[in-house]
């Protein structure tokens, strides 16, 4: 039983739950990433290069490859040496997009922090010194 109840207290911790809930709004937050990438700027990216799937970019270090053949094919082709740049380049702006938008929200994060610092506190009343002080002179001016 002391196994469970050690789970059980790690479990309901704060810094666990809040970690259960980041990894959950993490993967969710990177789906919105990946479509806000594949619908949005790579489209953007592609009307500039013109090529419109990423996927399929690719240089042929050695060997001969027909043109415009898919990637996949062209890596079927044997004694063929493929440097395969296309899907890095999706998955670089993906990163980069990810990493944008989760510096910018723990930027907001960290200014919404320092202005609930920045509020001042309410003024605390004397301490349990001045208050004695304050009675032995109370005392005094009354002899």
């Amino acid at each position: 039983m002391g196994f469970v109840k050690e789970f059980k207290e790690f479990a309901i911790k704060g810094s666990v739950m809040d970690l259960a809930v980041g990894v959950i709004i993490g993967g969710a937050f990177s789906k919105i990433i990946d479509s806000v990438v594949k619908d949005l700027v790579m489209p953007l990216i592609s009307a500039v290069i013109g090529s419109v799937d990423f996927s399929n970019m690719y240089v042929v270090l050695k060997g001969t490859v027909a043109e415009n053949l898919a990637l996949e094919e062209a890596r079927k082709i044997p004694d063929t040496v493929i440097f395969a740049y296309g899907n890095f380049i999706t998955v670089a702006i993906n990163f980069f997009l990810l990493a944008l938008a989760v510096f910018m929200l723990v930027k907001i994060i960290n200014s919404l922090k320092r202005k609930e610092e920045a509020k001042p506190a309410a003024p605390a009343g004397p301490s349990k010194e001045e208050v004695l002080l304050a009675e032995i002179r109370d005392l005094l001016k009354a002899k």
